[in-house]
């Protein structure tokens, strides 16, 4: 079933375990996901990136996953992942997204939060839940270039930013960063908890990713709610090309549904992996 942020991550939040959240980029994926999900009964959180968006991307991916929701009987969250403007913000909602990330983390705290509010505004009045950044989570860009220094969350503008702009969940910058790690992270886990004592608002890890799994665990002990996964399926599905290439040298013609099989398992295996981690299996 499709639903907003509102509609999982609270629960999540109240029980003490995360939402697992996937960026998404052709049918394989949600189809791999999602009969994971049902079968484990774990909620989940299907995102995607502009990158993704352009062309027909944004009419097949949220056609895709809108179409096939209402079969799922788990929370299903359709999101927008790091949007830069509420241009993209209202296309996504216009296209069913019943979520959205507006991404102003690059920018100073003022113009932050009054931009967040702009899209807050817009995207409470249709229904949909808005996830922010405050702190900047560096890393990696999808062309595999450095997007600079990262800028560890303030918890002292935390509570100023939550009730200004009246955000769903707040992503924030503890250590994490995008891509593929050059070197093992360290969690600030004791800004985390600062942070989490001075708002309500469920928060987002992003760059879950290669983060070692007992500083994943940690962070969610501490108050993460949503994880954000992108790196480990990018190769679990560099992986299953191999196999690809296996099968073809062996036929040339080999059958579609066998082709796409490795991708779809690698998929669900990293999947299966994160679900376990957050502890969102049979919680619905």
């Amino acid at each position: 079933m499709l639903c907003t942020l509102n509609e999982v991550l609270p629960h999540a939040r109240r029980n003490g375990y995360a939402v697992a959240a996937f960026d998404i980029v052709s049918d394989i994926y949600p189809r791999a996901i999602l009969d994971l999900c049902e079968e484990r009964r774990a909620p989940v959180i299907l995102m995607a990136l502009a990158h993704d968006l352009e062309g027909r991307g944004l009419d097949y991916i949220a056609g895709v996953v809108r179409a096939v929701a209402p079969t799922y009987t788990v929370p299903v969250v359709l999101h927008l992942d790091h949007a830069d403007s509420l241009d993209l913000v209202k296309r996504c909602i216009a296209a069913g997204f019943s979520s959205v990330m507006f991404d102003g983390s690059g920018l100073p705290l003022r113009d932050n939060i009054d931009k967040t509010r702009e899209v807050v505004r817009y995207a409470h009045a249709c229904g949909v839940t808005v996830e922010a950044e405050l702190g900047f989570v560096a890393g990696n860009d999808l062309e595999g270039s450095s997007t600079g220094q990262g800028r560890l969350t303030e918890p002292a503008e935390v509570a100023e930013f939550t009730e200004k702009t009246e955000v769903n969940a707040l992503a924030v910058s503890i250590g994490t960063a995008h891509g593929v790690y050059a070197s093992k992270p360290v969690l600030d886990i004791e800004r985390l908890r600062a942070i989490r004592s001075v708002t309500d608002v469920p928060l987002v890890l992003h760059g879950g990713s290669g983060t070692p799994e007992d500083q994943l665990s940690a962070a969610i002990h501490n108050g993460i709610s949503k994880i954000n996964i992108y790196a480990d399926m990018r190769l679990a599905m560099n992986q299953g090309a191999a196999e690809v290439d296996r099968l073809v040298r062996d036929r040339a013609d080999e059958l579609p549904d066998r082709l796409l099989a490795p991708f779809a398992a690698g998929l669900r295996r990293v999947a299966l992996q994160k679900l376990e981690l957050t502890g969102s299996l049979n919680r619905y």
